[in-house]
Formats: C-alpha cells, structure tokens, sequence
C-alpha cells in the first residue's frame, strides 16, 4: 500500500554526526549503513593499505590523509525508517561546511573518544547544535581500547557542554578486560565477545535488574562495581525526559565501539525511535512553514564541484523543507524569482548516486548546477514566495594572494577559482585597486584542499603567496576613501564587490578607528 506525503515525511530520519577528528566518526558511518543494508562491508578512514576506503570519504586528498574533508550525504532504510546521515568534516579548518551543514539536519549525534573525552571541535559543534535547539545524541566510542571512567565522561559531558546526561548502557569493563553493556534501557545485558561464554549475546534483565539466569559475566567482579554504579545512576542521576531530549536539553548517551561493531545497532534502533521527524523551518520573517504543506520548498545548504571528475559536474545540495518533489517539476529561485525546472536530480550514497524521482519534506536531494544557485538560496512551487532564514556566515582569519603558474592557463585558472568560491571551499577577494586575487580561510587545510583541487580538477597548478592572518572588516562604499589604505590595512573587494579592510592586527584596527571615528567597520555584512 502506497504511503500518503503525510506518512512518508514522519518516517524520515535526519541527522548530522558531529566530532573532533579521530574520534571514529567515519566508522560508525559506515557501521550504520551496514545496518541498513546500504554496504556490504565496512570501509575505514584509514584504509590506504587495502585500498578499502570509506563510504562517506570519496575525495582523493581524504583517501590520501584519511580524514573526511567534505560532508556526504548518505540515504538508507532501517525497519520502517528512511534515514538520511550527513556525514560532516571533523577537522577544525572546515567548519564553515559543518556549521552550513548542521542547518540542514533536525538532530545530530555526536561521538566522543573515551580516552580523550570532549575536545575543542566537538565542542563548536555542539554550541551550534544548541544554538539551534535540536535534539543531541552521544556516543562514547573506542570501549575497546583503555578510555577514562565512565562517570568521569559523563560529568564532563554536563560541565563542559552544559547539558544534562542520561546513560542509556553502562560499560562493563572496558579495553582488554571489556566484557560488554549494562542496558539500562531495555532491560538486558549485550555481551562483547559471546563466543567467550555460552554463544549467547543478549541476556535479559529481571524487574530488579539482576540476570534473569546464572551467567559466568555475573561471577566477573567488575560485574558487581558495575551493578554499584548503575544503581547510583539510577537514583542519583537525571531522569529521562523525552521532552527535554526534544529541546535538546538531555542528552541520551551510549557507549560502545564503532570499529569492533559493539552496540551501534542498539544505539541506531533506540536513536531512530527517539530522534526527531521533520519539523517546520523558519522563513526570513520568522514564520515557519509546515513539512505537510503541498507546496514544495527547500533551501541550498552546500555546493559541491567535481563529485564525478569524468563529468566536472556540480552539485546543489538541497534539504527539503516542505511538499514533495518530483522530477520534472517547476520551481521558483527565491532569490531571482526565475522559474527553473529540475529535471536533473540526484541522491547520494556517497561516491556513487541515482536518478531520484520523488523525495520528501526531510530528504537530502541533489540538483546539477550550470551556476544558478548559492548557498542559502531558497526554491519553492506557489503563489506565495518563501525565503528562508540566511546560513551562517564566517569571516576568514588567514589570507594569501593567488595567481596562476601559468599565465595560459589563466581561463581554467578563473573557471576553477570562480567555482571554488561559489562552492564555499574558499572565500575571495581582490586588491581595491590593482585588482590582485586574495584567498581567505578559517583554516590553512581548506587551502591546501583548495591548491589540491585547482590542480587534480581545473588542471591548474597556482601560486600562493601567504599573507599571514588579518582582520576583515566591511565598510559602506559611500564612507570609503581610498587615501584610507596603508600597508596595515590592505583595502580589498568581495566578490560581490563590496569595500573592505584587511588590517594587520587589533592595533591597527584601533589606530584606524581612532583615525576615522565615523566610519562604521563590520565583521560581516
């Protein structure tokens, strides 16, 4: 029986996997689309020496580095649910993409290694998650390795994040001596290495929680210190709260370890009953417009360039906000008001895709691009217009001047430039006057990432001259005299042509503020 546009957006699942690089991100990615019968065998990160890669890791600089530089997107079933995973950069240099990303998702599961507990990236990305208010979900990984205390994790967890835990599973031992879960949840024992005792890996738990049947885990003395600590959870410890986990004020914490494959199947069935389906997205003017709405809407939160080298493709990565789509069909573009028809679309599984004929309210879809969006726009079918609240934007710290190596490559030199702004790798500017190309990033990766690309896909090898860290500040075009700019203060354009200052550091800033007191500097536009 065909399911109503009602039904298809309840079952969706969408979400974003947030760490700090190393923290096994990109296996339990895989682990899960194992589960849901999207792989038949896990990749990993690290797989330079089988050449088994990664699902989610398709550019050739992360199978060179191992490390996911990118977010994936990618769709599977898992009982009655259809989920949709954006698999997001862990490494700091690319959090423009992450944040971007984490705009598109209705909840997020962060993973957090339990030797090193919460790290700096994590915690950015967090701060967005909560910025946003969506449901969070944790996963302590790497219990077969020697990790710190549970209870020590947990109480970071709430003084760090400052948010409140609730332990779904209790590890029983951990590294060599790790025996398996305490699940609190559902009542019941998960052995780590069944084959050790009787064959058995799930034993259930009596209304007093002791083992329903004598079992060698129980004689383990670490099986009574266990008990100890599950009590005292259980009494002393935050109650579970669907609601709080639904304003992502709580959040559920598994452990367990992604690479060894241990829990990650427990973790997905209780996440997918307990995550979010798609809600209302909020419009420029505040409003938010209904997921069961017949009008078709979306927003374009990521642009991606060369997915397929051989067809120098791009990608406009759309989250579907209401209606449904269908292929073929007409649409609005927001910010033009031009009709487009989308008659190319696409879902991923990563490196490989196919042609999608229909997706929902909550789907990831993917539109071939000849140039007509940017990140941020809105699409939508109807009489009245929807424009969706702006993406974050960031202003970069480090800058360097760009030329081309070859000035007879200077055509593909702009060709690959111009895409790679309008992607979002790089952001560009020019010298006000003599018109030089200035790079800007969060990060010194995105411009190796950004040298890499320009060579492996635009066939162009570029020179990059560094020009340290700046502060970016904008100013109006009417207040701007050019007699302003100093070797302290370099005055470039965006690429939309708007005057800006590049000063060499916070005293410069002053100094010119003090200089020009009724000219109004802005971080960002």
């Amino acid at each position: 029986m065909e399911l109503t546009q009602q039904q298809e957006v309840d079952r969706r699942r969408t979400f974003a996997i947030i760490s700090h690089p190393d923290a096994g991100k990109t296996t339990i990615t895989e682990q899960l689309l194992l589960f849901g019968g999207a792989i038949r065998n896990a990749g990993t990160v690290k797989g330079k020496k089988t050449g088994n890669f990664a699902k989610s890791d398709w550019m050739d600089i992360e199978k060179q580095r191992g490390i996911s530089v990118t977010s994936s997107v990618m769709q599977f079933d898992f009982e009655d649910k259809r989920v949709n995973i954006l698999d997001t950069p862990g490494h700091e240099d690319f959090s423009e993409d992450t944040y971007r990303t984490l705009m598109a998702v209705d909840s997020a599961v962060m993973v957090i290694d339990s030797a090193k507990g919460i790290e700096a990236q994590t915690k950015k990305l967090f701060q967005v998650c909560r910025m946003r208010g969506i449901p969070i979900f944790t996963f302590i990984n790497k219990l077969d390795r020697d990790g710190r205390e549970p209870l020590e994790l947990l109480e970071e967890l709430e003084e760090v994040l400052e948010i409140d835990s609730y332990p779904m599973n209790w590890p029983i031992g951990m590294g060599k001596g790790f025996e398996g879960l305490y699940d609190m949840y559902h009542n019941r024992v998960e052995i780590y290495r069944p084959d050790r005792y009787d064959g058995e890996r799930l034993i259930p738990l009596t209304e007093d929680r002791q083992l329903s049947r004598e079992h060698d885990i129980s004689k383990l003395s670490i099986f009574d210190q266990v008990q100890d600590e599950v009590e005292l959870l259980l009494e002393a410890g935050n109650e579970f709260s669907e609601e709080k986990i639904a304003k992502g004020e709580l959040t559920p914490v598994f452990f367990g370890s992604a690479l060894t494959n241990f829990g990650v199947e427990t973790f997905l069935e209780t996440f997918l009953q307990f995550a979010p389906k798609p809600e209302a997205h909020k419009k420029v003017d505040e409003e938010r417009v209904d997921p069961y709405s017949d009008d078709f809407s979306g927003f374009i939160f990521k642009i991606q360039a060369n997915m397929n080298p051989a067809h120098r493709d791009r990608i406009a990565f759309v989250r579907i906000c209401s209606g449904s789509f269908t292929k073929g069909m007409d649409v609005t573009l927001s910010r033009t008001d031009k009709k487009i028809k989308l008659n190319n679309s696409t879902q991923f599984m990563a490196d490989s895709r196919e042609t999608v004929e229909k997706a929902v309210a909550g789907d990831i879809i993917g539109l071939y691009d000849t140039g007509n969006y940017q990140i941020g726009d809105t699409i939508y079918t109807g009489k009245d217009k929807i424009e969706y609240e702006e993406l974050p934007h960031f202003t970069p710290e480090l800058f360097m001047k760009v030329t081309a190596k070859n000035v007879m490559k200077q055509k593909s030199f702009y060709k690959g430039l111009n895409q790679l702004v309008q992607e979002g790798a790089i952001q560009l500017y020019k010298t006000y006057l003599t018109e030089d190309f200035i790079v800007g990033a969060v990060g010194q990766l995105q411009f190796e990432v950004f040298k890499h690309r320009m060579l492996n896909e635009y066939n162009t090898e570029i020179i990059m001259e560094t020009m340290g860290s700046k502060i970016a500040r904008w100013i109006d075009p009417e207040q701007l005299d050019e007699k302003m700019s100093s070797s302290r203060n370099i005055l470039a354009k965006d690429r939309f042509d708007q005057p800006l200052f590049l000063f060499e550091n916070q005293f410069a800033m002053r100094w010119f503020a003090d200089k020009y007191p009724e000219v109004e500097l802005k971080a960002l536009l």
